[in-house]
């Protein structure tokens, strides 16, 4: 591994464990041991380190639901997927993706490019997921669209701390992507 992917690592761990916003070159060079100097020379700016770490944080995600096992059915799949949000490392992905939405970061270059192709390879792999657990693969996208922004928005909606009502708004949802699946 070379010094920048090496350094674009422990970006990635430290803002998944402290968060993107309020993110300074040189309090975060500090805490990975290396300086803010070092961060600009291999990834050009702070857009350029903060939309590395964005991408970063997508591949990880992809990995994750690459590693699911399949589900013995779509509606088992999304809930399966569902749990995996709770845990790392999709929690801190969905979080950090949550921040860069919430931050206008996603509406314009260099971050646009990135999180449109974070995105494809994210709704490629839960269609991977989604197909492997039974969905035709004819109707993987229409369950991917619906499952992605409904799970997205449930991911948000937890702040209300009403578990058991995102519990059966999940598996709603999951029964509807089923009926699409059949």
């Amino acid at each position: 591994m070379n010094r920048r992917d090496e350094l674009l690592d422990q970006v990635t761990d430290h803002v998944l464990e402290h968060g993107l916003i309020g993110l300074t070159l040189r309090p975060l060079a500090a805490a990975i041991g290396t300086s803010d100097r070092m961060l600009i020379y291999h990834f050009g700016s702070r857009d350029g380190l903060v939309s590395a770490v964005v991408a970063c944080a997508g591949d990880r995600s992809v990995v994750a639901v690459d590693a699911l096992p399949a589900a013995r059915s779509v509606r088992a799949a999304v809930n399966a997927l569902w749990a995996a949000y709770g845990t790392a490392p999709l929690n801190g992905c969905m979080d950090l993706y949550v921040q860069a939405a919430a931050t206008g970061l996603f509406g314009s270059e260099p971050y646009l490019s990135e999180a449109r192709a974070s995105n494809a390879r994210w709704a490629a792999a839960l269609g991977d997921y989604l197909v492997r657990s039974g969905a035709p693969r004819r109707r993987a996208g229409r369950i991917v669209t619906l499952v992605d922004s409904a799970l997205y928005g449930f991911h948000l909606d937890l702040a209300t701390d009403r578990p058991d009502e995102l519990a059966r708004g999940v598996d709603d949802l999951a029964v509807a992507a089923q009926r699409l699946a059949d």
